[in-house]
């Protein structure tokens, strides 16, 4: 580790890994901290992922991916199956542990240097601008100074805050999130599950995703609203001992999923933000590693060439916000605002709603079609299913 960079990245997740990636590929000298002792662990994910996202971001690698989901069945409260087999409801489970240690690994084939074990504690600013972080290492702490810092430092990330931007959420957008994965279990390998209805996960959802036919991440995210009375723990292990009395707990993983609009100010004099740092998760879903992936790209990009023209300044790298917004951000805050009149909605009209869908054609039988007849008294939000559904 030397004492100065052209840029520090905060965090060794999909964000972290491909903005490192893309500003070492400008030119730049990267340095990637990452707190935990080994890229990947401990797993923070569902590990579900699109095709056609991940595609986008990146050629998947038979290595990646424990199994190839086929479709998605939403199960609404009275126990209907809605089944979705369309392209979009097509994904990969994957092993995050391969699979981030391998993003990271690429990015020091363009030249990033990594540490772990590497605890951020604070950042340099002394003019107000940020010019490096405070790290602790093996014991001692050192100041290492970046000409930008790229914060990939996750939901609870402290570099924002440090850095003078609001990151604060709302209760009712913050999930709070508990996953168990299970072995000993019977599941069809060839689609998620995702359950709905205030018995189950009231302002969120229940999924199981499994890995093979008899493991399967099964989790829950609850609105923080519905939390504050009963814990994500309870609803979950109702679930399972009801489900899967006999399964056995493998890994158990907790924290809370961001399923907010980006955040208003995502850069800063000499800083930028990606991933759940900056709210880039899709508020719908929940999923965050492609859009993070997304994101560090851009933000690689943009850290590169403000690099090459000296102007590290908030303006300089607001071309980073801007080209997020126009690619993902946008789209975001419609989901977002979808994901409000969903979670309004009682537990007769969800299943009301499956009971409209079955009626359908299976092959109408779309995310975008399920939100039509779910919103069919909110005309005002049928544009934005449009323009998020229906490109």
């Amino acid at each position: 580790m030397r004492s100065a960079y052209d840029c520090i990245v905060v965090g060794g997740g999909p964000g972290g890994a491909w903005a490192a990636k893309h500003a070492a590929e400008q030119g730049a000298s990267v340095l990637l901290l990452e707190k935990d002792r080994e890229i990947g662990v401990p797993v923070r994910c569902a590990e579900a992922v699109g095709i056609a996202g991940l595609k986008a971001v990146i050629e998947p690698q038979p290595r990646w991916i424990s199994n190839i989901i086929k479709g998605a069945v939403l199960v609404s409260p009275h126990g209907k199956e809605v089944l979705i087999a369309s392209e979009s409801a097509q994904g990969y489970m994957l092993d995050r542990k391969i699979f981030d240690y391998d993003l990271v690994q690429i990015a020091t084939m363009s030249g990033v240097e990594v540490l772990t074990k590497a605890y951020v504690y604070d950042l340099i600013k002394p003019n107000g601008a940020v010019q490096g972080v405070r790290v602790q290492h093996m014991g001692k702490k050192v100041d290492v100074r970046a000409r930008v810092v790229i914060g990939a430092d996750g939901v609870e990330s402290r570099v924002g805050r440090w850095a003078g931007l609001r990151t604060n959420i709302k209760l009712k957008d913050m999930e709070s999130c508990l996953q168990m994965t299970l072995s000993n279990i019977k599941v069809d390998p060839h689609n998620i599950y995702l359950y709905f209805g205030q018995d189950v996960a009231p302002g969120g959802y229940l999924w199981v995703f499994p890995k093979n036919e008899n493991v399967a991440n099964v989790g829950l995210g609850v609105s923080g609203e519905f939390a504050k009375t009963k814990s994500a723990r309870k609803y979950l292990q109702e679930f399972i001992d009801k489900r899967f009395p006999n399964a056995a707990v493998l890994y158990t993983v907790v924290g809370g999923v961001p399923c907010a609009p980006t955040l208003k100010r995502i850069v800063a004099d000499g800083l930028m933000l990606v991933g759940d740092a900056a709210h880039q998760v899709n508020p719908i879903s929940g999923g965050g590693i492609v859009t993070a992936m997304l994101a560090g790209q851009i933000a690689g990009e943009v850290a590169g060439k403000s690099l090459k023209t000296n102007d590290l300044t908030e303006k300089s790298l607001g071309v980073y916000a801007r080209q997020w917004h126009k690619r993902e951000g946008k789209n975001h805050e419609r989901f977002h605002k979808l994901k409000q009149a969903v979670y309004k909605l009682s537990d007769n009209d969800l299943n009301n709603t499956a009971d409209k869908v079955l009626k359908l054609d299976p092959k109408k039988r779309t995310i975008g079609n399920i939100f039509k007849a779910a919103l069919v008294h909110h005309p005002s939000l049928i544009l934005d299913i449009a323009k998020a559904f229906f490109k």
